[in-house]
């Protein structure tokens, strides 16, 4: 642009098209005209002074510096007499001081401009300009047709997963801008044709930058809710070979789903009331399960950290009151080989262990466990695959029966029927042993037992009880549990070696022949605690009517109080002399 062409313009024409549109603007907005009125004023003093400015110094750049500086003479020029301009003495300051005497002044004509209730809609008028611009931002999307099939392969391909949308889509900015997905189905990793989940609504939040832009939409996080998810653990080790290689998933949430746990089409469990939280970051990623899991309230928390080809895993859990942390190192990822120590508290109960993983496989090794009435150690093998099963081998140092059984009086009604009433999921065997007894009659000195799990029933395929110096038994049975009933079924054989001792120790002092070995079947109920004999005999049989004598004082005397009799040893003792006198 040439300088010249500053000329044509006409400083008092832009003001009076800028006063034009300032009172066109002001016939609109009638509420802010007296606001908009001084803006604009100000505005084209701003424009006027900016544009003088620019003529100004274009002028100036115009001329030819190189033939002022030839027409300046400089020697002709005396500098001396410059100086005399530059003497202070000369000057009489009083009278350029009164310029600046405040009192000559009248502030109360530039204070009106000023005048803060003149203004006092401001702040208002400015965040609802605020407040209607962002709507009108966020309310961008609404406008947007999204087409099925360019969501599913935008949603699902980022997940390396198929999935497709039955229901409608839709978008909302309250409370966060989202995409709104109703009826999303997803196939099974492994076959495409069986389904994976099936969720009824997922939310895709969207971060607020480039909303504008259909084709930059930038997403967040996915929300998940109300999903009903069929887990096979026959696939167990596919679905971590696909979270491993394939997986590469922004931050998801479930809220109140539903998992399904099965084993090949078979029913093993179901977990309800899901909510699961997942943040993933370039070398390390989360995951926290909220939920209930027989009939129980679950918590797991997962934190996976990788570093070049090592992967440590921390794993906290929180179900049936067992607070539980595990501690994992994978030495190659390669392998399917974890090593890594775990801890389980309840109260002052714990257990801590040594462990190995492979194959959904549990090794357990140098393990302790602790509380208030046992001390001891166990080693052994928990199956997860393909299905749950156990093989455990438990050594006590020591049995506190007096805790034992206080703790056992100490529960309520309700507990003491279920007590022996165990889930149908957990199957295993259990090696039980105790080489030390503490007791107040001290009876049973040590014992050793082998107890299996089937179904919800308990067998007890062994159990050798050591009577010390008087004797030993042995017990075979099973526990027949039911929603209704806990039956124990049972085979008992008692061995007396030391007749003199038994008397002392029940105090009978009539002394009387009785048998060495004695054999007794028969059925207790676990729930109302009442016992029922099938069968006595020593070298033979029991009349039925010494049998029948015999139950009825058992139940009278031994179980009169439940629990808190059943164990009292002077309520066995009156049971023992008065079986021993009469049946004699």
């Amino acid at each position: 642009m040439k300088y010249d062409d500053f000329k044509i313009f006409k400083f008092s024409t832009i003001s009076k098209k800028l006063n034009r549109i300032r009172d066109n603007f002001s016939g609109i907005y009638k509420n802010i005209r007296p606001i908009l009125g001084y803006v604009v004023d100000i505005l084209i003093k701003i424009v006027e002074y900016i544009v003088s400015g620019i003529y100004r110094i274009t002028q100036f750049i115009k001329h030819d510096f190189l033939k002022i500086y030839k027409r300046i003479n400089f020697k002709a020029y005396n500098f001396s007499k410059i100086y005399r301009y530059f003497d202070i003495g000369r000057y009489n300051f009083s009278k350029i001081y009164r310029y600046f005497d405040i009192r000559r002044y009248n502030f109360s004509k530039i204070y009106r401009y000023f005048d803060i209730k003149r203004y006092k809609n401001v702040p208002i008028y400015f965040i609802g300009i605020v407040v209607f611009s962002t709507v009108v931002y966020l309310s961008i999307p609404t406008f947007f047709s999204y087409d099925k099939s360019k969501l599913e392969n935008i949603l699902c391909k980022d997940f390396n997963i198929k999935c497709s949308i039955r229901g409608k889509v839709g978008y909302s900015f309250f409370p966060t801008p989202r995409i709104n997905i109703k009826d999303l189905i997803i196939q099974d990793f492994d076959d495409k044709k069986k389904i994976f989940a099936k969720i009824d609504k997922a939310v895709i939040k969207l971060s607020f930058y480039n909303l504008s832009n259909k084709n930059k939409l930038n997403f967040l996080k996915i929300e998940l809710q109300k999903a009903e998810i069929d887990f096979d653990l026959h696939k167990l080790k596919e679905y971590k070979n696909f979270i491993k290689k394939k997986f590469n998933s922004r931050p998801i949430n479930l809220k109140r789903g539903k998992i399904n746990f099965f084993n090949d089409k078979k029913d093993v469990a179901t977990m309800r009331d899901v909510n699961v939280k997942y943040k993933t970051s370039k070398n390390s990623n989360e995951l926290i399960l909220k939920g209930d899991f027989l009939n129980d309230h679950i918590y797991i928390n997962l934190k996976n950290k990788k570093k070049d080809n090592d992967l440590s895993t921390i794993f906290v859990l929180k179900f049936l009151d067992i607070n539980t942390k595990i501690d994992m190192f994978y030495s190659d990822l390669d392998k399917n080989t974890i090593e890594g120590n775990v801890s389980f508290r309840t109260g002052k109960n714990k257990i801590t262990s040594i462990f190995d993983y492979k194959d959904g496989q549990i090794i357990f090794k140098q393990a302790n466990l602790r509380n208030l009435f046992l001390d001891g150690k166990f080693d052994g093998k928990v199956n997860f695959l393909p299905y749950f099963n156990f093989n455990l081998n438990v050594d006590l140092n020591s049995l506190n029966f007096n805790s034992l059984h206080s703790s056992l009086i100490a529960l309520d009604e309700e507990n003491k029927k279920n007590l022996f009433k165990i889930n149908e999921k957990i199957n295993g065997q259990l090696n039980l042993s105790a080489d030390k007894i503490f007791s107040k009659r001290a009876l049973i000195d040590s014992f050793e037992s082998r107890i299996i799990f089937s179904n919800g029933n308990i067998i007890i395929d062994q159990l050798l009880l050591n009577l010390g110096k008087l004797g030993a038994a042995d017990v075979t049975g099973v526990i027949k549990n039911n929603k209704k009933f806990s039956n124990f079924n049972f085979e008992n054989n008692i061995f007396v070696d030391n007749l003199k001792r038994f008397y002392n120790k029940f105090g009978i002092f009539n002394k009387q022949d009785i048998s060495f070995n004695l054999f007794v079947s028969g059925n207790f109920d676990l729930v109302n605690l009442r016992l029922r004999l099938d069968e006595i005999s020593d070298e033979k049989k029991f009349k039925d009517e010494d049998v029948a004598y015999i139950e009825k004082e058992f139940n009278e005397l031994v179980l009169e109080d439940g629990y808190a009799s059943l164990f009292n040893f002077v309520r066995l003792k009156e049971f023992v002399k008065l079986i021993v006198t009469e049946t004699n």
